[in-house]
């Protein structure tokens, strides 16, 4: 309570929390909004509802596919841009990689570059959204269609991506948290409400005029449910939280080092240091064959194009004639989460780097050699945590589909619980309280320092 009463004494954050909010509201605005000479069909609520590509594409619209809005696009080109041009950064294209180490002006390039390959990647995504949900039926174009209607929808949806992107950079620089992931998050937190409300419907209004063991019967449900949403929630905020820390001691320090000394000199290695980048990479890439086909055919309901859908069964043949249901798409999603969750980690921390950095800062893990063995260490450290997260993010992610192929929620696969937004919603939250805490520390500092300069 107090902290709460100190947020609400601080000018500061309240103005950042005051401009937060006011952003969000121009966001919601614009998802209300939906794409002049375009109307949707009651197949896209279906297919919201569900743990499908268009619930992930969605998500990372803030919530403003549902009506096919302005602001469809979302940060999702943002996003990829960025990945893209992080992955180059990497030894790939020298140019990039020299930006890197020049400080200040390096960033400025190289985000002068992120945007550049957002405008281009937001146009192909644009269009292959627009021909993707028109020949899944799920708009409708209203106008003559040629070139210049889709050109002109292409142009509505990127400006709206460009308009999103600016917007999530105000919130980073005079708002709390990262703008982008701040975008994402209130779509997110937007439809819990509809979720916990969707399952009381479910299982107690439904319930009721029929029978006192009925009524039990659906309040146990719904309370078991809603358990369960605090215990997955609980589990995701451990795994956002948990880090393996590496002893660190540096030659230039004496022996005698203090206890809150000994405390602060480790590694910290993330148990989820790839985020949720693997899910967004792997849904990109299930997603890819789709988007890909709709420019060349009209039917999407191929069977070979039902083996990339990770929330469908594809029918296989059986011994006697009849046929049986395999998660393939499933199956593929997970094997790309694990592995991107590898391949993003070893990008996120490089053993090598590390290592050399140690040896130029005279620092060492006690009782490992510097050099080639502490990069084995690391290396090793860093792949056994990284196997724990990845598991870990998998199971997250891949819960509401298993849910919702199980039939464990029948018809209704929105009461699914876990997935990505989730993962996405308690690290942002966890983000926005840190930022919060070192505010209210800063001012507490300078209200010391002031205290102390009048005494």
């Amino acid at each position: 309570m107090k902290k709460i009463i100190a947020v609400f004494k601080n000018k500061e954050i309240v103005g950042r929390i005051f401009f937060t909010i006011m952003m969000l509201l121009i966001l919601r605005i614009g998802a209300a909004i939906t794409v002049p000479g375009v109307s949707t069909s009651s197949e896209l609520s279906d297919a919201l509802n569900g743990a499908s590509a268009v619930a992930l594409m969605d998500l990372l619209g803030g919530g403003a596919i549902s009506n096919f809005s302005i602001f469809a696009l979302g940060v999702s080109p943002y996003i990829t841009s960025q990945i893209i041009i992080q992955l180059l950064s990497k030894d790939v294209l020298p140019a990039l990689t020299e930006l890197t180490r020049q400080g200040q002006y390096g960033r400025k390039k190289i985000e002068m570059a992120t945007r550049y390959l957002t405008l281009l990647l937001g146009a192909v995504q644009a269009y292959g959204i627009i021909m993707t949900m028109e020949n899944s039926e799920y708009i409708t174009i209203n106008l003559e269609t040629n070139f210049w209607t889709y050109a002109y929808l292409v142009t509505i949806l990127l400006g709206g991506a460009m308009l999103t992107m600016w917007i999530g950079d105000q919130i980073t620089v005079k708002g709390l948290g990262n703008g982008i992931s701040v975008v994402i998050f209130a779509g997110i937190v937007r439809s819990l409400p509809v979720q916990i409300s969707s399952a009381f419907q479910t299982w107690i209004s439904n319930s009721e005029g029929h029978g006192a063991n009925e009524l039990i019967k659906g309040s146990l449900q719904f309370a078991v449910y809603v358990l369960a949403l605090i215990l997955i929630i609980a589990f995701v905020v451990f795994i956002e939280l948990s880090k393996r820390k590496i002893p660190v001691q540096h030659s230039g320090k004496s022996g005698g080092q203090t206890a809150s000394m000994s405390r602060a000199s480790f590694l910290p290695i993330k148990l989820n240091s790839a985020g949720v980048i693997p899910v967004i990479f792997a849904s990109s890439i299930m997603m890819a064959p789709s988007v890909i086909a709709s420019f060349f055919t009209d039917d999407l309901s191929s069977n070979w194009l039902n083996i990339f859908n990770y929330s469908a069964l594809t029918e296989m043949p059986g011994a006697d004639g009849s046929s049986w249901g395999m998660p393939w798409g499933l199956l593929i999603y997970i094997t790309l989460i694990i592995l991107f969750t590898f391949f993003y980690s070893s990008i996120q921390i490089s053993p090598e780097t590390l290592a050399e950095n140690f040896r130029k800062n005279g620092s060492y893990i006690p009782g490992i050699r510097p050099g080639n063995e502490t990069e084995r260490y690391v290396r090793k450290v860093t792949n056994r945590v990284t196997c724990i997260g990845a598991l870990a993010l998998t199971f997250i992610a891949a819960l509401p589909v298993i849910l919702t192929l199980s039939g464990v929620f029948g018809n209704n696969s929105s009461l699914a619980i876990g997935g990505t937004g989730l993962i996405i919603a308690v690290g942002v939250s966890i983000e926005i309280m840190n930022q919060i805490n070192g505010l209210l520390a800063g001012k507490t500092f300078d209200e010391v320092q002031a205290t102390a300069g009048r005494g």
